[in-house]
C-alpha cells in the first residue's frame, strides 16, 4: 500500500510519529494477499483479526495514514472472510471499514481545512508581492545605462522574485497533496460504503432462497452442481462458493470433497480391511 503523501509545512507532529500499523500492513500485506489467493484464507483471517487486536484498537483517529490502514485490514479481514464461507463475518468487517473510513474522511477534511487556508492566503500574498514589485523590475530591465545601485537592485528583485515564485510553487503542491490525500479518503469510504451495500443485499437474497428452498441442506443440494459445473468462473470464487455451501450444510460429504478438490487435496483412499488373523490349529489330545 502506497503511504499517502505528507504536507509540507503541515505542523501534525502527533500524527506523523505514529505509524505502526501502516508499517506493520506494508509488511504483511502481499504476503497475505498470495495466501487468500492459494485458498490459505483461514490463516489469513486469523493473522489479521489478530494484528487488529494488537494494534487496531490503539489507533489515533487523527491519523490519517493509519486509519487508512486500518480501512484497507479490515477490507481484507472481509476478503478473507469471503474466501472461507464467512460471509457474516465479512459483512462485519465491512460495517467496521465503511466506519473507519467515514471518520477518517471528516477528521481529514477538519484537520486540513486550516492547513488549506493557510497555503491559499500565503499563495495570493506571494502573487501580491510578485505583482507590486514586477513593474520595477520591468522598469529596470528596459532602462539603458544603469548605474551600480541600479543593477544591484536589479538584482535583488530578480532573486525576490525567485523566491516568491519557489514559495508560490511549495504552496500549490501542499495543495495539491492536501487534494490528494482527500481524495483518497473519499475513494475509502465510497469503495467500502458500495461493498458493504452489495454484500448485505447478497446476504439477503440467499436468506431468501434458503428460505424458498426449504432450508439450508435443500438449498446447498440444488446450489452444488452449478458450483461444481460452472468451471468458467475464477477458482478463487468457485472456493469461496464451495465453502460457503460448506458452512450452510457441514454434513454434506459431496460438498467437502468439492472443496478438497478445488484446493487440491487428493481424496484419502479408504483403508483396507485387516486380514483375519488365522486360527491356530491344536493338535488333538492323546487319549
Amino acid at each position: 500500500m502506497k503511504r499517502l503523501p505528507l504536507i509540507a509545512l503541515l505542523a501534525l507532529a502527533p500524527t506523523l510519529g505514529a505509524q505502526s500499523l501502516t508499517e506493520r500492513f506494508k509488511d504483511v500485506r502481499a504476503p497475505w494477499e498470495a495466501q487468500i489467493d492459494r485458498g490459505d484464507a483461514p490463516a489469513v483471517r486469523k493473522g489479521v483479526e489478530a494484528l487488529l487486536g494488537r494494534e487496531g484498537v490503539s489507533v489515533n483517529p487523527s491519523d490519517y495514514n493509519d486509519m487508512h490502514a486500518l480501512v484497507a485490514l479490515h477490507s481484507l479481514a472481509a476478503r478473507a472472510c469471503v474466501s472461507e464461507g464467512s460471509w457474516e463475518d465479512a459483512v462485519a468487517h465491512l460495517q467496521r471499514a465503511q466506519a473507519a473510513a467515514d471518520e477518517n474522511l471528516t477528521n481529514a477534511t477538519a484537520l486540513l481545512s486550516k492547513t488549506r487556508a493557510d497555503h491559499q492566503a500565503k499563495l495570493r500574498e506571494f502573487q501580491e508581492a510578485i505583482d507590486k514589485q514586477a513593474p520595477r523590475l520591468k522598469e529596470l530591465d528596459e532602462a539603458p545605462g544603469l548605474d551600480a545601485g541600479q543593477l544591484k537592485l536589479r538584482q535583488q528583485l530578480k532573486i525576490f522574485m525567485e523566491e516568491q515564485k519557489a514559495a508560490i510553487a511549495q504552496s500549490q503542491k501542499a495543495l495539491a497533496d492536501i487534494d490528494g490525500i482527500l481524495a483518497r479518503l473519499q475513494q475509502d469510504k465510497d469503495s467500502t460504503t458500495k461493498a458493504l451495500t452489495d454484500w448485505q443485499a447478497f446476504l439477503a437474497q440467499e436468506k431468501a432462497q434458503i428460505s424458498e428452498a426449504g432450508g439450508p441442506a435443500r438449498y446447498v443440494a440444488e446450489k452444488l452442481p452449478q458450483v461444481k459445473a460452472d468451471e468458467s468462473r475464477p477458482q478463487a470464487e468457485r472456493l469461496a462458493y464451495a465453502r460457503r455451501l460448506e458452512k450452510l450444510a457441514p454434513t454434506d460429504q459431496d460438498t467437502t470433497r468439492l472443496v478438497d478438490a478445488l484446493l487440491g487435496r487428493e481424496e484419502q483412499p479408504a483403508p483396507l480391511p485387516r486380514p483375519m488373523k488365522k486360527k491356530k490349529k491344536t493338535a488333538p489330545k492323546k487319549g
